[in-house]
């Protein structure tokens, strides 16, 4: 139960926050973290599986739990945001053999000011006013980058 969490929790990181799959993998914590999270949804996963409960609704269900803490995805949000209003740049990045996941990262640090002044959260994830600012953070990032 605990690997294929684990695997499924991995393929998360992978679609929703390479960012933070990156860094994890460059200061070789990413074993570390996996576990931790899993550790932190054990006595769940015992609960569940004395109760009764199918594993993959409890793969689901702790899937989601530990998962929490990593919702909304920055990574998809800059991106939306690079379709909507920076095709151009976006079209660009896509065709310079893999650049763009670096570029939304580097876009997600550079943003990150403006996140935390929002505190993102699903409940901001819609907020216009967040989407302007990060619309010219992004404006700024590039100018820079031509600069």
């Amino acid at each position: 139960m605990e690997q294929v969490l684990r695997r499924k929790l991995h393929a998360y990181l992978v679609e929703n926050n390479p960012d933070l799959l990156i860094s994890l993998q460059e200061e070789s914590k990413l074993g570390d973290y996996l576990d931790t999270l899993i550790q932190l949804v054990q006595p769940t996963i015992d609960q569940m599986l004395l109760d009764g409960k199918p594993p993959y609704l409890v793969q689901e269900y702790c899937l989601e739990e530990v998962t929490k803490e990593l919702r909304p995805s920055k990574f998809h949000y800059i991106r939306s945001v690079l379709e909507e209003e920076f095709e151009p740049q976006l079209l660009q990045l896509q065709n310079e053999s893999g650049i763009l996941l670096y570029e939304i990262i580097n876009l997600i640090n550079a943003c990150n000011p403006v996140f935390d002044k929002y505190n993102f959260s699903s409940l901001e994830e819609e907020n216009r006013y967040l989407h302007y600012e990060i619309t010219g953070a992004i404006k700024e990032y590039f100018e820079r980058k031509i600069a």
